[in-house]
């Protein structure tokens, strides 16, 4: 059984993003955790003692926070009754990013899935400040949803890449999968910035054949001067129903979360997209040699 983390904040936004999760696993066995964290606006002395629970003090916060994930679990299961999906609720005293990293070692999830905000603030976030602390903290699979869409059968992931380190079977094996399930086409595909191809690139390249030879898949390559625009063209074009990303280290990952002022048309996804963390950093080095 797939375990789902369902982070919410009871916005239109967060009830969509559940809405596409569930109707995304319809088909597989999965328990979903709808996780609602819960600050004040100013902190008492008497959550020294251990929080809102232990506090002698009523807290509206708190009961807000459990009427509305009762609401939640009450309006999934009318709306969309599923024997395949078991559900609980985490009403929880922290900061969302620190619950969900305790949520997902304590209860071993799988994934995480959540809502992107659009672009706000100084920074332009596209993704929406929480989104961003989530994926950039995340040692599991983010799914992050856009506002407002709605969820369609999927026929084809597109999954960039620059080939300039090998991957980490772990770290595919997640996107194999959901390519697997959904009978979806997995499109790897190259951005040519004025260069090509070299000798080590072309071994990551045939290393990645190798790995994906059981699956329906093909290599890309597009002309593009701006990674995240060029991406996005072929998204757009090719009428693709979700992008996976690796998170590594100085990749094109930052350029797509945060506006530069080079790149002033910006990067904001209209599909959703899968933000896979990079296992190959933590190898040991003899491991990657």
């Amino acid at each position: 059984m797939k375990k789902i983390l369902l982070p919410t904040d009871f916005s239109a936004n967060a009830w969509n993003a559940i809405v596409y999760t569930v109707n995304y696993f319809q088909n597989e066995k999965c328990l979903f955790y709808i996780l609602h964290t819960y600050t004040p606006t100013f902190y008492r002395v008497d959550y020294m003692m251990g929080g809102p629970v232990n506090s002698a003090i009523p807290d509206k916060g708190v009961e807000t926070a459990q009427a509305g994930l009762e609401k939640t679990l009450r309006d999934i299961r009318k709306q969309y009754p599923n024997k395949n999906h078991q559900f609980k609720t985490i009403s929880s005293f922290n900061i969302l990013t620190d619950e969900i990293e305790e949520v997902t070692e304590r209860e071993g999830i799988d994934i995480i899935a959540m809502g992107t905000q659009g672009a706000t603030g100084a920074k332009e976030i596209f993704l929406g400040t929480q989104t961003v602390h989530v994926i950039k903290k995340a040692r599991i699979p983010v799914l992050a949803i856009p506002n407002g869409y709605a969820f369609k059968e999927i026929d084809s992931i597109v999954f960039p890449t620059d080939y300039t380190t090998p991957y980490d079977p772990k770290s595919l094996g997640f996107l194999a999968e959901i390519s697997k399930v959904h009978k979806a086409k997995l499109i790897v595909l190259n951005v040519k910035e004025d260069y090509a191809l070299d000798e080590k690139q072309n071994v990551h390249k045939k290393a990645l054949g190798i790995f994906l030879e059981t699956m329906d898949h093909c290599f890309e390559q597009v002309k593009g001067e701006l990674m995240p625009n060029a991406i996005h063209e072929y998204v757009e074009k090719h009428r693709i129903g979700l992008l996976a990303i690796m998170n590594r280290k100085h990749s094109f990952l930052e350029r797509l979360i945060t506006k530069s002022t080079l790149d002033s048309i910006g990067y904001h996804s209209r599909i959703p997209f899968l933000v896979i963390p990079d296992t190959w950093k933590d190898l040991p080095q003899k491991a990657k040699t």
